[in-house]
């Protein structure tokens, strides 16, 4: 194999593709980066088995071939050369020598049948989605996923497909995220659970171009990707997800409007005193037409006041305040709707569409 190709065009391959590379692994060759020259592309491969990506990079072929080679020293040697055009040969024996400029640094390499390909899909009925909606509604909700595997279905999200509408939704056990938004066509119904580490790798990775779209195909326990010149394949998580419409009641008999920013300023100042693990949250004292906002620990305390407009009876409930802002951070309405119905009962953060749904469980006020 002989090919030619930009220094950019190839680093930019690399950091795509590196994402499946596993951090542990009793499979060396899983360490590995694929790269193929043929039929007029250069494509480079990462596989961990459980989520693979495949890309193509622009550059000249002179000789066909296949070869793989450690991902971890491969970025390293192409970090450092300088911009311009990198050449990578490699002889029978799989010995790879790189060269930019005036430099030649020759690495071992592995055999390319040893490397797990990609599973064959069937490109029939995609999903289509433009890049900047699904980046939008990764970052809504993939927030609230366990970051455990105490329970496979918290470590996933539920996309749930009917007609031309797409919801999602996470939880952890302490909060909840619901994001509805509308396709351009109509589709047939369908729900899948995603893995959250699969949708964190796909957002790193998709430009967000508002221009461009996703291919979503669903291809017996596998969904696939489609953008640009990448392809993102992974497992899906198989079960049946939770009884998401049951969490959300629609009995609220407190709303309280205020302003998201204040909001967020006045929670963030408070959770410099608040310590996951501390018995005493965030208080949130719903009183007429204001909300006071303390904190009282032994890292300091905090009061302050802030307007709102509130309906119904008065409230005082207690709140993790990471769990607030999180879910706040990621609504750009400039007020927002809280409803709540006693003490210790949810927290719900909807809009009027209910295109956004968040829920926060309370924290018991000592």
């Amino acid at each position: 194999m002989k090919i030619k190709c930009l220094k950019s065009e190839l680093l930019n391959g690399i950091n795509i593709v590196s994402k499946a590379i596993p951090t542990k692994t009793t499979m060396t060759i899983l360490e590995n980066i694929l790269l193929t020259a043929g039929d007029g592309e250069i494509k480079l491969l990462a596989n961990d088995m459980e989520i693979g990506i495949e890309t193509s990079i622009n550059g000249e072929i002179y000789e066909k071939g296949v070869v793989a080679l450690d991902e971890r020293l491969l970025t390293d040697i192409i970090r450092k050369y300088p911009d311009n055009d990198v050449f990578i040969e490699c002889n029978d024996e799989y010995l790879t020598t790189i060269t930019c400029e005036n430099t030649d640094m020759i690495i071992p390499g592995r055999e390319g049948d040893e490397f797990p390909s990609l599973p064959k899909y069937e490109k029939e009925n995609p999903l289509v989605i433009s890049q900047f909606s699904l980046k939008e509604l990764i970052k809504q909700t993939i927030f609230s996923i366990a970051d455990n595997n105490s329970n496979k279905m918290m470590a996933g999200e539920l996309f749930e497909i009917k007609e031309n509408k797409l919801k999602a939704v996470t939880l952890d056990g302490h909060r909840l995220s619901v994001r509805n938004i509308e396709l351009k066509d109509n589709y047939d119904d369908k729900k899948v659970i995603i893995p959250g580490s699969t949708l964190n790798k796909v957002n790193g990775i998709l430009p967000g171009d508002i221009n461009k779209d996703v291919n979503i195909y669903f291809n017996n326990n596998n969904i696939i990707f489609e953008f640009d010149n990448t392809v993102v394949i992974s497992r899906l998580i198989e079960g049946e997800y939770f009884k998401v419409d049951q969490m959300i009641l629609n009995d609220s008999d407190i709303k309280v409007t205020v302003n998201r920013k204040n909001f967020i300023d006045c929670i963030d100042r408070a959770s410099l005193f608040f310590k996951e693990g501390d018995k005493n949250p965030v208080r949130f004292n719903f009183v007429d037409n204001k909300v006071e906002i303390s904190i009282n620990s032994h890292h300091g305390s905090m009061n302050a006041d802030l307007d709102v407009v509130k309906e119904g009876k008065d409230i005082l409930i207690g709140f993790n305040p990471k769990l607030m802002i999180d879910a706040l951070r990621v609504i750009e309405d400039e007020e927002v709707d809280l409803y709540m119905t006693a003490f210790n009962a949810p927290c719900i953060i909807k809009n009027d569409t209910a295109s956004y749904i968040y829920l926060v469980l309370p924290v018991k006020v000592n």
